[in-house]
């Protein structure tokens, strides 16, 4: 779809209006082919921004396949959201190139993305850089796991915020608050205010958002894309709700609908 660097100016658009973008991370191993249909119709239905999809154990032939699927359905831009150097389809639009700046490991800092960068400078991807920062979601997750990283205290905005900083001033374009897949609470909003008082950088925000109130909380504290994951894969019904907040988070206070 378009030409390299459109997504990320969406993204930039998005900070500098004010208008929240909504992003829906797709697992291509949890997604089935009903489920995956339903989220891509609702999805169009609801005006939902981006797709993100990937994960820390995506098999490829599933990827491939979860990414020609929703190309055939609709136009919404697919971002890869990788977990690995081989996790690279040129059936995506775009892939978050993901350095882990929390942590101290240098192969999730810089090793595995020297790995893929020869393959990624001969793609047809929009590859955008990302500051990535595990929060403490309140349990262990697969990113904590599979990276073998501590993740940023909970009640640590600071830290959040001076690692923030670094990854901006080294240069990275985006940056990426994240609870991880499954997290019991969410980024705080106060962490996300902070963050978001202090750089320029769009930033992004997922783990643990499981309601619209959620939702439309961590858009108004200052996420500029909102990640829902774990909520839709539950209840795909529940994306037009999400898409609902996130997109009037810039006009007042989020009316939920009464079950």
């Amino acid at each position: 779809m378009g030409d390299k660097g459109q997504i990320f100016q969406r993204m930039q658009a998005a900070r500098q209006t004010g208008r929240k973008c909504l992003a829906i991370l797709i697992d291509p191993d949890k997604a089935t082919a009903h489920h995956l249909e339903r989220v891509v119709q609702l999805g169009m239905e609801a005006g939902v921004d981006f797709f993100l999809v990937g994960g820390s154990l995506v098999v490829k032939d599933e990827l491939a396949r979860c990414l020609s699927f929703i190309r055939q359905q609709c136009t919404i831009p697919t971002i890869l959201f990788p977990g690995s150097p081989m996790q690279i389809d040129e059936q995506a639009d775009a892939l978050l190139f993901l350095s882990l700046i929390s942590g101290r490991n240098a192969e999730l800092l810089i090793g595995q993305q020297v790995i893929s960068a020869p393959h990624l400078y001969h793609s047809s991807l929009e590859v955008i850089s990302v500051g990535y920062m595990l929060i403490d979601g309140g349990v262990p997750t697969t990113v904590s796991y599979m990276s073998n990283t501590l993740p940023i205290p909970a009640d640590k905005p600071d830290i959040a915020l001076a690692t923030a900083l670094a990854g901006e001033m080294l240069g990275l374009k985006t940056l990426y608050l994240d609870a991880g897949s499954g997290a019991r609470q969410p980024v705080s909003e106060a962490m996300i205010s902070k963050v978001r008082k202090y750089t320029t950088a769009p930033l992004i925000v997922g783990g643990g958002i499981r309601k619209p109130e959620r939702a439309w909380a961590s858009a108004s504290a200052g996420a500029d894309v909102i990640v829902v994951g774990n909520a839709v894969e539950k209840s795909a019904e529940l994306l037009t709700e999400m898409a609902e907040a996130v997109h009037s988070s810039h006009t007042g206070p989020y009316n939920a609908k009464e079950s």
